[in-house]
């Protein structure tokens, strides 16, 4: 939704506040108000004003060309909320967490079981995020707090909070929305920082029925500033920030701005350095993303010029030594550069494990790939601790007591910022964990009120080992995965509920599916004959045309060229694709296939992916393999490329850029311990080349297949115990674990969405033009189908592209309605 417009701003007037700004004098809501509505020229001095200032201010710092950001947790410790803002997908009812099968409140291992996998990903905070006081509201939260010896939900945030860093050494940052006084009194031993959005001023959006904040108490712009105006008295490092795009005027972010500038200002103190440093540490400008769901749905994202201005204008008010922050995954890659040009210095919190559960469809980038844009724009990437390195520098005055000694642990003396060095091990050093003060250890003695969590099972069995594997997949030994896999009965309820579970609290609730289309690249041929499952290059390019036009993104190719034809078909495909439909995704090639152009088209390997590079593939298959087994190749696949020239060449996929699925088929020769030892070789490949972006478990038919691992034991508890093990198995290392739907049917496919599923692979669209050439033709998923399976399980959908990002148009729903529930 973009802004109202209160007043005319003239260009006169945005010249004089641009003089201001540049000789750096005070600026007051006139100036902003004007600065906000510059364009043109106006907007490039502006922009260069501001980034100047922010360099400015980072030499000042001792940091000069860095950027910022801290790798974190999530954990939404609620999603049960009093308030109703009309842009939220973050809360639920009591009633759709029941149909979920989600408890009101994480369970202290619940967090726990997330936290620990963050910290073996070198994550050093953790966020708890979560609904305002959602007992005041729902009785069931009442009931959950008071069954577990709570009074609040904020005595809870609080135990929770002492409690991951006494048992993993990570601090906490907390965001649990309004707060009095006392009550930041009460957190503030348990945390290094805190914070909560202004969003804004408007009163407008609060009061007026229809407005975003209409009908939210906690909502109330004054409630609100006198929260950040109470943490500066409590001496706490403040994260804050205003919300662009939701209704509100340019006076309106004017007016925010300089109430959360006058705040910080009038609880500054002297530094030892000369500086006076209040507490609001970072102030994030953070641009509406519509979400579907909620009233809000159909309002327009915040325009892209507005939010850079915002930025800028946020950069000249705040001052130079402010940290402006971004999210960085709330905007696409080539747009970070504007905002950088505006004065950003921080991009937040990072997620390697977890999803961003309040902007769900917007994924984290990978650190990786975000330190390499950052550099891309002249800047280095550094890791920050929850509070930053002034307030770290300083723990007498920022920083209660009991917080020194883990920030300083974790804080290089120096710089104050994220130690890089022996981090890992310091954390190893801390678990398991003092008894939290005034909290709960994890042996189950007293939390604050009298609560009590004992521990639900002895240390022995299925139970005991799924919740240790939550915690840490490397933790379990091969018999003790084999255990697992092998659990039947209750115990499979508890392994299946355990995996889902790590599925909800890292990945979300999201089910994804991508429009797609198979062509199978072993049905080309020079001329054309009148086999149905054959083509030409001409046929491609209507292939690929008609696809698109039935709303596809990916087009998936693979399969070995005849031996008649020229290796160079392969090229030819994809060329011939691109040509038809530049914006058509290419997924193409199985490693045997790049195997095949790599040898008979005398390229090498890497010149074989150099090559489909140029002709334009975009990802390829990690298919073309059963299990990562020669025993098992030899007895069921021996056409199969061999294992290790299989894994060289997946391995230099990734290294070329590429990135790729990964499956296993099961249910024929293998035995458990060769299951657990393909998952082991993929989290290998993995940490060596982040590449795989899913991980598709995949029951091979008869009449070679179907054989269970358990005898008597039920297919779909097979299907069961197969995704929950790769779910434990492969967390932290490969995020998605999609539904073979087409080999287990749609109703089997909702069980495994509730064992540790979460997407459900290609709509497999026939097309109009050969529909026979593609593998698995005749089955198609439409999106609709796929929409209600998982409103059914009260379980947002999303489509998705093939790299799992959100697309922003619906592609029209293929009309099949060809979906057998016995597919093979």
């Amino acid at each position: 939704m973009t802004s109202v417009a209160s007043s005319v701003v003239s260009p006169p007037d945005t010249a004089r506040a641009l003089d201001r700004a540049a000789a750096g004098e005070r600026l007051g809501i006139v100036d902003a108000v004007a600065l906000l509505a510059a364009t043109g020229d106006d907007l490039e001095r502006l922009l260069q004003i501001a980034s100047s200032l922010r360099d400015a201010g980072l030499a000042a710092s001792g940091r000069p060309g860095v950027i910022t950001y801290s790798r974190k947790v999530f954990v939404p410790l609620t999603t049960l909320c009093r308030d109703r803002c009309h842009y939220c997908v973050f809360v639920d009812t009591p009633g759709q967490l029941l149909k979920k099968h989600k408890p009101a409140f994480m369970s202290p291992d619940q967090v726990l079981a997330v936290v620990r996998q963050g910290r073996a990903l070198g994550c050093k905070e953790v966020l708890l995020t979560l609904g305002d006081r959602p007992e005041d509201r729902w009785p069931e939260a009442r009931a959950w707090l008071d069954e577990h010896g709570f009074a609040s939900t904020l005595e809870y945030v609080g135990h929770i909070a002492r409690l991951v860093t006494a048992e993993t050494g990570m601090l906490a940052h907390l965001n649990p929305g309004v707060m009095s006084a006392e009550e930041l009194r009460m957190l503030r031993p348990t945390a290094p920082s805190m914070g909560m959005m202004l969003e804004t001023t408007s009163r407008r959006l609060f009061e007026e029925p229809g407005q975003v904040h209409f009908g939210s108490p906690d909502k109330d712009p004054a409630l609100r500033l006198g929260v950040i105006d109470d943490a500066g008295r409590e001496r706490i490092p403040f994260t804050t920030g205003i919300l662009v795009g939701i209704g509100e005027t340019l006076h309106d972010r004017a007016e925010s701005l300089i109430a959360l500038r006058d705040l910080n200002e009038s609880h500054a103190i002297d530094t030892e350095q000369g500086e006076r440093i209040g507490h609001v540490q970072e102030v994030i400008v953070q641009n509406f993303r519509a979400k579907p769901r909620t009233a809000m749905q159909g309002a327009p994202d915040a325009e892209l010029l507005d939010y850079v201005t915002a930025v800028a204008v946020a950069r000249l008010v705040m001052g130079a030594r402010m940290r402006i922050q971004v999210p960085p995954n709330l905007s696409d890659p080539a747009e970070l550069e504007l905002l950088v040009r505006a004065g950003v210095d921080d991009w937040g919190g990072v997620s390697p494990l977890t999803a961003d559960h309040v902007n769900p469809e917007r994924p984290w980038p990978h650190l990786d790939d975000l330190a390499a844009r950052t550099a891309e724009l002249g800047f280095e990437l550094r890791e920050r601790l929850t509070a930053h390195p002034e307030y770290v520098r300083d723990p007498r005055t920022w920083l209660d007591p009991a917080m020194h000694a883990p920030v300083a642990a974790l804080a290089d003396p120096e710089s104050g910022l994220a130690r890089t060095a022996g981090t890992t091990d310091l954390l190893d050093s801390r678990r398991p964990a003092v008894k939290a003060a005034g909290g709960t250890a994890s042996d189950g003695s007293s939390g604050p009120s009298g609560a009590r969590f004992v521990p639900a099972v002895s240390p022995t069995g299925v139970r005991h080992l799924a919740e240790k594997a939550a915690s840490d997949p490397l933790a379990l030994d091969d018999a003790e995965w084999v255990t697992l896999l092998e659990a039947t009965g209750a115990d499979l309820d508890h392994l299946a509920a355990t995996a889902d579970d790590v599925r909800r609290y890292t990945v979300g609730e999201a089910v994804t599916l991508v429009v797609n289309r198979n062509l199978t690249s072993s049905g080309l041929r020079a001329t054309p004959d009148d086999d149905p499952a054959t083509f030409t290059l001409d046929d491609v390019a209507e292939i690929a045309a008609d696809a698109a036009g039935l709303g596809a993104t990916e087009l998936c190719v693979q399969g070995l060229l005849p031996a008649a034809l020229e290796p160079g078909g392969y090229l030819d495909i994809a060329r011939a694709v691109k040509a038809a439909t530049p914006e058509l995704h290419l997924h193409a090639f199985r490693p045997q296939d790049v195997r095949d152009l790599a040898d008979r088209g005398g390229l090498g390997l890497d010149g074989a992916l150099a090559a489909m590079r140029e002709a334009g593939v975009d990802t390829v298959p990690g298919t073309g393999v059963k299990i990562l087994s020669e025993r098992v190749r030899r007895l069921v696949a021996p056409g199969d490329l061999e294992i290790d020239l299989w894994v060289e060449a997946m391995t230099a996929a990734h290294r070329a850029g590429f990135r790729s699925t990964s499956v296993l088929f099961y249910g024929h020769v293998e035995t458990a311990a060769e299951r657990i030892a393909h998952l082991r070789a993929l989290r290998d490949i993995q940490d060596q080349t982040r590449g795989f972006t899913e991980f598709v478990p995949i029951p091979l038919p008869g009449p070679s297949g179907g054989v269970p691992l358990v005898p008597g034991r039920a297919p779909l508890d097979e299907h069961r115990a197969m995704v929950a093990v790769s779910r434990l198995a492969l967390s932290g290392s490969i995020p998605h674990v999609q539904i073979p739907w087409t080999r287990v049917g749609l109703e089997a496919s909702a069980v495994l969405l509730r064992s540790g599923g979460d997407d459900l692979g290609g709509t497999l669209l026939d097309g109009r033009v050969k529909p026979e050439a593609g593998i698995e033709h005749g089955l198609e998923l439409p999106v609709a189908d796929a929409a209600a399976l998982a409103a059914r399980m009260f379980r947002p959908f999303r489509l998705r592209t093939t790299d799992y990002r959100t697309l922003r148009t619906s592609p029209a729903a293929p009309a099949s309605r060809a979906t057998p529930e016995d597919a093979t």
